[in-house]
C-alpha cells in the first residue's frame, strides 16, 4: 500500500513542478491604453474585399490573377506553413520521445585476458529507447509559446501580403488607365489646336494672319506631341508592373483602349468610434512578435535552474544464439539531473538579451500603433484635399473650353486678338492634363485609404 502511495506522491510533485513556468507571462501592451488589438483574423475577408466596391470588371480579373499567381504571396504562405511546423515541433517536446533499435554486434578479443583470446562474441539487441525531458520550469512551455505567436504573426504578414498585393495591383492598374487617359486628352488637345490651326491657315492665306501667328500655333503642336512618348513609357511601365504582379509576361493583359478610371458609386464612411487599428495586419503582427519575446525571456530564464531528463531501454538482449524469450528481456531507466551551474553568467547574458528583445518588440509595437493612426489620418486628408483640387480643376477646364470657344469665333470673325486665342488653347491644354492627372490622383489615394485602414472602411 506505501509504495502505490509514493509513486502517487512523486506522480503529483513532478505534475506540480511541470506546471511551473518562469519569465513574465505575457500581457497585451498597457502603454497605449485606448488601443486593444481584437480578432485580427476574423478581418481578413473584409480587408480582402474592399475594392469589389469599384465594380469593374477588369480591375477585379487583373486581384483574383494576382492572388492566385502572385510568387511574393505563394512565399508568404509557404513561410506560415513553416512557421506553423515549428510550432508543432516545439509542442511535441512535452511528450516522451523514442525509438525503435536493433542492432548486432561482433567482436574478437574483447578483453585483454589471455583467455578470450582468439574468443568470438556475438550479440543482438532489440527494443524502445524512450527519453523524456520533465520540463520543471516551463522551458518547453515558453518557447511553444514563443513559436505559436511567431506562427500566428507569420499567418497575419501573409493576410497583409495579401492587403497590400491588392493595393498594389489597384494602384497600378489606375496608373495604367491614367497614362490611357492622358493619352487620350493629348489626342484630343491635337485635334483643338488642329481646327485653330486651320483657322490660322485660312486667315494667313487670306492675307489676314502673319507666319509668326502659324509658327505659333505650331510650335504649341510640337509640345503636345513631345508629350505623348512620357504617356506611352507610363503605359508601358504600369504593364510591366501589373504582369510582373499577375507572374506573367508583360503586353498580355488586354484591358482594352478605353480609359476608365475606377469611381465608387457612394462615399466611404468613417464609423464613429470605431478602432480601426484592429483590420491592421502590421499592427497585429508586431504585437504578436512582442509575445513572442516576452516568451523567449522564460525559455532563457529556466537555464538558471537544473533540468530533469529521463533515459530508459525495455526490450530484448540476447548472447550468441540470438534467442528471444523471458531470459534475455532487458531493461533500464536512467534518470539525469544537470544545471549550469558553472556557466550561470552566460545565463544570465542571455536573459538580458532576451528582455532586451521584448523592449525592441514593445517600442516597436508602440511605434507601429502610432504609425497607423497617422496614415490613416493622413490618407484620409489627402484623398479630401485630392478631390477638392480635382472638382476645381474641372471648373477650371470647363470654363477655360468655353474661353477658347469665345477665342476661336472672335479670332475667324477677325474681332479677337490671336494672342487671346493662343493664350486660351494653352491654358485649356494644361487644364485638361491636369484634370486627368488628378483624376488618377484621386483614385490612387482612395486606394491608400482603403490600404491604410486594413480594407475595414464601409460605403455609406
Amino acid at each position: 500500500m506505501r509504495k502505490p502511495m509514493k509513486i502517487s506522491a512523486i506522480a503529483i510533485l513532478v505534475a506540480s513542478l511541470t506546471a511551473c513556468a518562469v519569465g513574465p507571462d505575457y500581457q497585451t501592451p498597457l502603454q497605449v491604453a485606448d488601443i486593444s488589438i481584437e480578432a485580427p483574423y476574423q478581418q481578413a475577408e473584409l480587408a480582402q474585399s474592399w475594392w469589389q466596391a469599384f465594380d469593374d470588371v477588369a480591375l477585379n480579373k487583373l486581384i483574383e490573377r494576382a492572388l492566385q499567381e502572385n510568387r511574393t504571396l505563394a512565399q508568404a504562405r509557404a513561410n506560415v506553413d513553416r512557421a506553423y511546423a515549428v510550432f508543432r515541433d516545439a509542442n511535441n517536446d512535452f511528450l516522451p520521445k523514442g525509438t525503435l533499435d536493433a542492432g548486432y554486434q561482433a567482436s574478437e578479443n574483447g578483453t585483454v585476458s589471455p583467455a578470450d583470446d582468439g574468443v568470438i562474441t556475438r550479440g543482438y539487441s532489440t527494443g524502445a529507447t524512450l527519453s523524456w525531458d520533465l520540463d520543471l520550469f516551463g522551458k518547453i512551455r515558453r518557447a511553444t509559446e514563443a513559436a505559436q505567436a511567431q506562427a500566428e504573426q507569420a499567418d497575419i504578414l501573409w493576410h497583409d501580403a495579401q492587403v497590400q498585393l491588392i493595393s498594389q495591383v489597384a494602384t497600378n492598374y489606375g496608373e495604367y488607365r491614367g497614362a490611357q487617359l492622358r493619352l487620350v486628352v493629348a489626342e484630343q488637345n491635337l485635334q483643338n489646336l488642329q481646327q485653330s490651326r486651320a483657322i490660322v491657315l485660312a486667315r494667313l492665306e487670306a492675307g489676314m494672319a502673319s507666319e509668326l501667328e502659324l509658327a505659333q500655333i505650331d510650335a504649341q503642336l510640337h509640345q503636345v506631341h513631345a508629350a505623348v512618348p512620357a504617356y506611352r513609357v507610363a503605359l508601358l511601365t504600369a504593364d510591366a508592373t501589373l504582369s510582373a504582379l499577375l507572374a506573367q509576361k508583360p503586353g498580355q493583359l488586354k484591358l482594352g483602349a478605353v480609359p476608365h478610371l475606377p469611381e465608387l458609386k457612394q462615399p466611404v464612411a468613417i464609423a464613429e468610434g470605431e478602432n480601426y487599428l484592429r483590420y491592421r495586419a502590421d499592427v497585429a503582427a508586431s504585437e504578436r512578435q512582442l509575445a513572442a519575446r516576452t516568451a523567449e525571456i522564460g525559455v532563457a530564464t529556466a537555464d538558471l535552474y537544473p533540468n530533469l531528463s529521463v533515459r530508459g531501454f525495455l526490450g530484448f538482449m540476447s548472447g550468441p544464439g540470438l534467442t528471444l524469450g523471458s531470459d534475455t528481456q532487458s531493461w533500464s531507466v536512467a534518470p539525469a539531473l544537470s544545471w549550469q551551474a558553472a556557466d550561470l553568467g552566460s545565463v544570465k547574458a542571455r536573459i538580458r538579451q532576451a528582455e532586451a528583445s521584448s523592449q525592441m518588440a514593445l517600442a516597436n509595437f508602440e511605434q507601429q500603433v502610432f504609425n497607423a493612426l497617422n496614415e490613416m489620418q493622413l490618407s484620409l486628408s489627402s484623398y479630401n484635399l485630392s478631390r477638392e483640387q480635382q472638382l476645381s480643376t474641372e471648373l477650371q477646364w470647363q470654363a477655360s473650353n468655353k474661353a477658347v470657344q469665345i477665342a476661336r469665333e472672335r479670332y475667324n470673325a477677325g474681332s479677337g486678338e490671336f494672342l487671346d486665342l493662343l493664350d486660351a488653347e494653352r491654358e485649356l491644354l494644361r487644364a485638361r492634363d491636369q484634370l486627368a492627372q488628378l483624376q488618377q490622383q484621386s483614385f490612387t489615394r482612395l486606394v491608400s485609404i482603403y490600404r491604410s485602414f486594413g480594407g475595414g472602411i464601409q460605403l455609406i
